[in-house]
């Protein structure tokens, strides 16, 4: 199966459109919200929006995106983009790190480069990855998505055909939060002989059914149970719309460079280790890269869509064997992110090996704690070199 050099490369028409969207927004009253209870605050936004029409750079980000070896391939009739950085070392692992929503490829860019060229930064040569980066079906350079029912487990099985059928290595190591960690967590138990190891920066079930109990926690960890009852309640009004109808909201973030980053800007402060400041994580241009990559791409519809699949087209096991997910698995447990399981249940449903707790860090771990992610990535994966 043949892969296609990829040059990122949008027109100028497009990001002139985009400002002149962006200057032309018509604004809702705000009030009572300087804490975003009600959602993303005005003021904060038209700052961003401001900086979007007349201080943002797209073409800085651009030429930094092209600095890596880019990639397209068809896998079943669905089209990958991925970035794909050799190794440096004597023998490298071959590793496809996965993100999730709202993410893009390049919030794993700060890790590329450290885990390809360990040497370069002063670490072991010894520790170097082959490293790719796709974007997940349907989101940023991997569109038009046209093919319907794809999902994080079909997600899996075509990860499988990109790593073996485009690139050719036989065994590889996979890593991913969010989407990606459900990625993951499928290609650990689907395909653990070809695997090997996992790394997760979130802990997930592969059946949306079979979350923890309640007494599965042990003390000291009661206030993550108590963390994700409160994201339930107060944090998963967006992913109940995206699990039912994502068309709908989609034609209002499409047409809407303001709507849009309202959408995304709240995740990425409530679920990033910011305190509430937002750019303590994320600078301007940092949100505004992928703000502008969900708009250039016009991927939000069938980002959104990936929720409506997963739910519609429910995971069925590939085996009934115990531990669920086969391939050996390490943890980095990220103190602010939207919630984590238990460690007793992990060990359940989990060959887990290393475990490890962060001082720091939220939900996008490879944007926001990239040394404390790359040096757990490193030990873990050195026993299996």
């Amino acid at each position: 199966m043949s892969k296609t050099r990829f040059i990122v490369d949008i027109p100028f028409a497009v990001i002139d459109e985009l400002r002149r969207r962006a200057a032309g927004t018509r604004w809702p009253i705000d009030f009572a919200n300087a804490q975003w209870a009600y959602g993303t605050q005005l003021d904060y936004l038209k700052e961003l929006i401001a900086y979007w029409v007349d201080g943002y750079d797209w073409e800085i980000h651009q030429e930094a995106m092209n600095q890596y070896q880019h990639y397209k391939a068809t896998i079943q009739g669905v089209p990958i983009h991925f970035i794909h950085e050799p190794g440096k070392g004597p023998n490298p692992i071959p590793i496809i790190l996965s993100h999730g929503w709202p993410w893009t490829f390049w919030d794993y860019e700060k890790v590329i480069r450290p885990l390809s060229d360990p040497a370069a930064f002063g670490a072991d040569p010894r520790d170097s990855f082959d490293v790719v980066i796709p974007s997940l079906p349907g989101f940023g350079f991997s569109t038009p998505l046209k093919v319907p029912g794809i999902n994080y487990w079909r997600t899996a099985d075509l990860w499988v055909e990109l790593m073996q059928s485009v690139l050719g290595y036989k065994k590889f190591a996979a890593g991913g939060g969010d989407w990606g960690a459900f990625i993951t967590n499928q290609l650990g138990h689907k395909y653990a002989d070809r695997l090997i190891g996992i790394y997760l920066t979130m802990t997930l079930p592969l059946d949306f059914n079979s979350f923890p109990k309640a007494e599965d926690y042990a003390p000291y960890e009661r206030q993550w149970l108590e963390r994700g009852r409160r994201f339930s309640t107060a944090e998963s009004g967006y992913a109940a719309i995206q699990m039912t109808k994502p068309q709908t909201l989609a034609y209002a973030l499409n047409d809407s460079p303001a709507g849009l980053c309202a959408w995304i800007l709240e995740k990425r402060r409530t679920w990033s280790d910011c305190g509430g400041e937002v750019e303590r994580r994320f600078s301007k241009d940092d949100l505004l890269t992928t703000m502008t990559l969900y708009w250039v791409t016009e991927s939000f519809v069938t980002s959104a869509r990936y929720y409506y699949e997963a739910v519609h087209n429910p995971w069925q096991p590939a085996h009934q064997r115990q531990p669920q997910v086969e391939a050996p698995t390490a943890v980095g447990v990220f103190p602010a992110d939207i919630m984590r399981f238990p460690r007793r249940w992990m060990e359940r449903h989990f060959n887990l090996q290393r475990w490890t707790e962060f001082p720091a860090g939220g939900h996008f771990a490879p944007a926001e704690e990239p040394q404390l992610l790359v040096e757990d990535i490193r030990e873990f994966f050195r026993r299996f070199r």
